[in-house]
Parts: C-alpha cells; sequence; structure tokens
C-alpha cells in the first residue's frame, strides 16, 4: 500500500526529524497557536471564539451522552443510543438523519451538503465497554471532572475516550463552523454503528444499503474521530490497522458425548471426564507452548511480512517515543520474549495473535465449591493481519480443532473483519498530515495499528475509499476502569477540548484545500 521509492522515502524521514524538531522547539505553542497556513484557515479566529464559546455546551453533550451506555455485549439501551445519536447528528446540522436497522442492533446515517467540490465521511460509534462500577475511582455514568497528573481536568466516564469525546469533539467543530457563520469547506457522510464493540457483526449491512454506499462512494475518505496524542504532543500517523475475529469456543459434556451434561459433584472426577479440562487441552493447541505464537495449521500462509521499510518507520517512531512510560501504563516490566523497544513494536505490527479475554466454568464465587462443571467456555480474540481474511481464519480455526480431535469443541463467532490498509499517498492521509504539520504537531507514520477497527468495510468492495483515524487531544482508559477524555489542558503540547475541536475544524479546511 505504500511507495517504493527509495529517494522519496528518506526525503520523507527527513521531512520527519526536522518538524520533530521544530515542534520540540516551539512546544509551549504547538497547539495553542495553531499555524494559519492554509488560505482556507483565514476563517480559524472566528470558529475558535464559536468553539470557545460553546465549550460548556460540548462538555454537556459529552457528559449526557456518557449517561447514556449503549452496551451491545448486555443488549443494553441500544433502540435509545441509535434514537441518540441521530438526535446528535441533526442537532450538528445533517440532514437525511435515518436510523438504519440491520439483523442485529441499528446504525444511523446523515449527509451535510453544502455542494462542496469535496466530500468527507465520518465514521461514529455511539455503543460502549462493559463495566464494573466498583473499579472505578469515580462512577462510570457521572462525566465527572477530574484532575490527571501531566496532563490537566479531564471528564471520567466510560464512552469517554472510546469514542464519545472525540466524536463529541468533531461535532463541536461543526456546531463552531456554523456559530462562526464560516462556509463548511467539504461535504459530510456520517455512518454510525451500534456493535463496534462486539466486532461490528451488522455494519456491512449498514455501508452497502443502497443510499448509503452511494453516499460513500462519492467520498475521498472516511475517519474516526481519535485522541491521539500523548504527554509529549506527538502524533502516530497509522497506515492500517489488524482485523479481528471475536469468538466463543465451548466444551460441553452433553456435545462431547463424554463427561456430565450439567455440574456434578467434584469426588466423581475419579469416573468422569471433565468438559473443563477438555476445553483446556483445545486451547493448549492453538498456540506454541509459550503462549506467544498461533500454531494453528496455515495461520500464517497468507501472512505479508513487514517490508524493510515499514520496519524502519516503526524504529524511527521508536526513537521519538517514551519506552518507560509504556510499560508503566501498561504494568510490564518485559515485553515478550524479551525484545528490544523497536523489535517489540514491530512485532506488534506484525504479528497475527490468538488472545484469551476471559475463561468461564463452574464455580467463580468467593471461596470454593466442589463441582465438576458440565461446561467450559473461552472468550477469544483473534488478530488478523495482511493478508489474512477473516472467512479464511475462522475455516483454519475449524479445521484445526477438526484435525486435532476436537470436533465436539463449538466454535461461535460473535463478529470480525479484514485488516484495513490505507495508501500513504492517498488524499486523506496527505490531508492528515498537512493538518498535523500546520497545527505544529511532529509526526511519525506507523504501519499498521494493533487495534482493530471495522475501517476494512470501507477499503474492501464495494465501498473502496481509504479509511483512517484523525485527531488530537488525549485520553487514556478504553476498555478499563477510570476511562477519561482531556478537556483543559495544562500540559502546553497537548490539546484540551477547544484545541482538538479546533484540530477537526482545520482538517476540514486542508482537505478541502490539498491538491
Amino acid at each position: 500500500m505504500m511507495r517504493n521509492d527509495d529517494q522519496a522515502f528518506q526525503m520523507m524521514l527527513e521531512r520527519r526529524r526536522l518538524l520533530r524538531g521544530a515542534a520540540m522547539l516551539g512546544a509551549g505553542a504547538a497547539v495553542m497557536s495553531p499555524l494559519p497556513v492554509l488560505a482556507a484557515s483565514s476563517q480559524s479566529a472566528a470558529i475558535r471564539k464559536a468553539a470557545e464559546a460553546g465549550k460548556d455546551a460540548s462538555i454537556k453533550r459529552i457528559r449526557d451522552w456518557i449517561a447514556l451506555p449503549s452496551i451491545a455485549a448486555e443488549n443494553r439501551n441500544m433502540a435509545e443510543g441509535a434514537a441518540y445519536m441521530a438526535d446528535l447528528a441533526r442537532d450538528a446540522g445533517f440532514s437525511n438523519v435515518e436510523i438504519v436497522p440491520t439483523d442485529g442492533h441499528p446504525g444511523v446515517f446523515g449527509t451535510i451538503d453544502v455542494g462542496a467540490p469535496r466530500t468527507l465521511g465520518i465514521y461514529f460509534m455511539y455503543d460502549v465497554k462493559q463495566f464494573d462500577p466498583a473499579e472505578w475511582s469515580s462512577p462510570p455514568l457521572e462525566g465527572r471532572m477530574v484532575e490527571r497528573p501531566g496532563f490537566g481536568q479531564a471528564i471520567m466516564g466510560r464512552g469517554a475516550v472510546n469514542q464519545k469525546g472525540p466524536e463529541a469533539a468533531f461535532l463541536a467543530a461543526l456546531h463552531a463552523i456554523r456559530a462562526a457563520k464560516a462556509k463548511l469547506p467539504v461535504n459530510i457522510v456520517l455512518v454510525c454503528e451500534g456493535e463496534e464493540e462486539i466486532g461490528s457483526p451488522h455494519f456491512r449491512q449498514i455501508a452497502t444499503k443502497p443510499n448509503v454506499l452511494a453516499a460513500l462512494r462519492k467520498c475521498e475518505g472516511i475517519f474516526i474521530p481519535f485522541a491521539s496524542q500523548g504527554r509529549t504532543g506527538n502524533v502516530t500517523v497509522n497506515l492500517g490497522s489488524k482485523g479481528i475475529i471475536e469468538l466463543e469456543l465451548v466444551a460441553s459434556g452433553e456435545k462431547w458425548g463424554r463427561g456430565p451434561k450439567g455440574d456434578v459433584h467434584s469426588s466423581l472426577k475419579a469416573m468422569v471426564d471433565s468438559p473443563a479440562w477438555r476445553l483446556v487441552q483445545a486451547l493448549q493447541t492453538l498456540v506454541t507452548p509459550d503462549g506467544n505464537k498461533p500454531a494453528i495449521e496455515g495461520w500464517f500462509e497468507n501472512v505479508r511480512p513487514l517490508t524493510e521499510r515499514e520496519k524502519t518507520l516503526i524504529r524511527e517512531a521508536a526513537k521519538a517515543g517514551d519506552e518507560a512510560q509504556q510499560k508503566a501504563a501498561l504494568g510490564v516490566t518485559h515485553w515478550i520474549d524479551n525484545l528490544a523497544y523497536d523489535d517489540a513494536l514491530i512485532r506488534l505490527a506484525q504479528e497475527p495473535t490468538v488472545n484469551i479475554e476471559g475463561l468461564v466454568a463452574g464455580y467463580t464465587g468467593p471461596g470454593g465449591k466442589t463441582i465438576l462443571p458440565g461446561r467450559a467456555v473461552a472468550k477469544l480474540d483473534l488478530r488478523l493481519v495482511p493478508d489474512q481474511t477473516r472467512a479464511e481464519a475462522e475455516q483454519k480455526l475449524r479445521a484445526h480443532l477438526d484435525k486435532h480431535g476436537f470436533k465436539d469443541v463449538g466454535v461461535n463467532v460473535s463478529g470480525g473483519y479484514d485488516p484495513t490498509e490505507v495508501a500513504e499517498d492517498s488524499r486523506l492521509v496527505r490531508s492528515e498530515l498537512a493538518t498535523y504539520e500546520q497545527l505544529g504537531i511532529a509526526t511519525s507514520l506507523n504501519p499498521r495499528m494493533a487495534g482493530s477497527w471495522p475501517g476494512a468495510t470501507f477499503t474492501a468492495p464495494p465501498v473502496s475509499i481509504p479509511a483512517a483515524h484523525f485527531g488530537i487531544g488525549h485520553g487514556s482508559g478504553a476498555h478499563a476502569p477510570d476511562e477519561y477524555y482531556l478537556v483543559d489542558s495544562t500540559n502546553p503540547k497537548v490539546a484540551g477540548l477547544v484545541d482538538a475541536t479546533m484540530g477537526f475544524a482545520e482538517f476540514l479546511y486542508t482537505l478541502a484545500a490539498i491538491k
């Protein structure tokens, strides 16, 4: 997906080094004083004034959204979440807004047509991950303002950064442009789903609905709003994302034909087979003994190794990274196989994975309970890299279990999609890089992020448009307790809510103007 011209590559690397140096010299003004280089950004002052005036409304928008958790895995507030998303879209200026039904939970579609020469797609998700209030230092649905050392005041709650905060900042940009009486420079197509956190099992139905598909195919590309900044303020521009399959492996006495159909007394283990141990044995065949490499037959058959250029990009990014801070944030002291930081990052981008999310069997409450469970479940996610596909991976997993004598072990796939790739020379990526440059933010290119999102729905036929992430600002704790999104930054290198809002506005004008 990336050019192979060595001279152009070296020029790009040198440009990154110069840009990084310039950002470090002027770190105090990197975000707070965006450079008005683009002709269209002559309206920036008026838009910023409107964004500042609308800040309280933006905070309320995020807080109210956090208070309505739509959790697909629990079938919680899904219709309400879609209706609220539709209201947010209408309030931000989208017309023809519709709630799009699927065989699962609904999505939302809307457009803004200002007659501009170019059209941009925007992808939203309105669903969030599950949460346990007992694990949080602040109630997860209240959206309280909390102090985050080294960053400033942040709003804390489930969905704050993944993705309601960044999405609300994009909506705030639309509100500010309208309030400033500035002309929106591009047409916008909004496509939203409520099942991203369970692997987007029905999102393709939304994207390929005839009127949605027709609108998407007019787009220069589509992006998901993102809070991309860490403590240094630097941004990584990802040229792709891993794919994913979410599934359960199920072993039961009933289907196996051995062991109990339900839970029995554990003293009977001496003469009764155990479905739980059956599942453990099946799991052991999926990976090497250390658990670090998939051992499913044919799993690496279509894995495309990173090129030397892609590895060089990662090593360049590693030089600007903070290994110690990342280890501390993750609570680890060593990388896998004791790899050096840059080698661990290369492995992170290059390798497909088989991960156990959770194991459920028998009694899991306090103390012990002497039973032999009749059923055991392993929740897995499989991360995929180019040129693997979801369909291929599912077939190979089933074939592997059958070959190893586990035909009785059920494979229940709940969702997933292929890896995503985007060309560096696409107008979408060039607009991202140009916007960051105008804002004085140092960037590095990453061939592939380890996380997943359903971008392949857009990059593959029949849509076939570039798809990527974009955004400044900061947040943390996605899928974890104490999730937050930065509102008032005390770190001069990192954007708060108003500056993140302005980042999205500048991106719209950049996309409209770039050749």
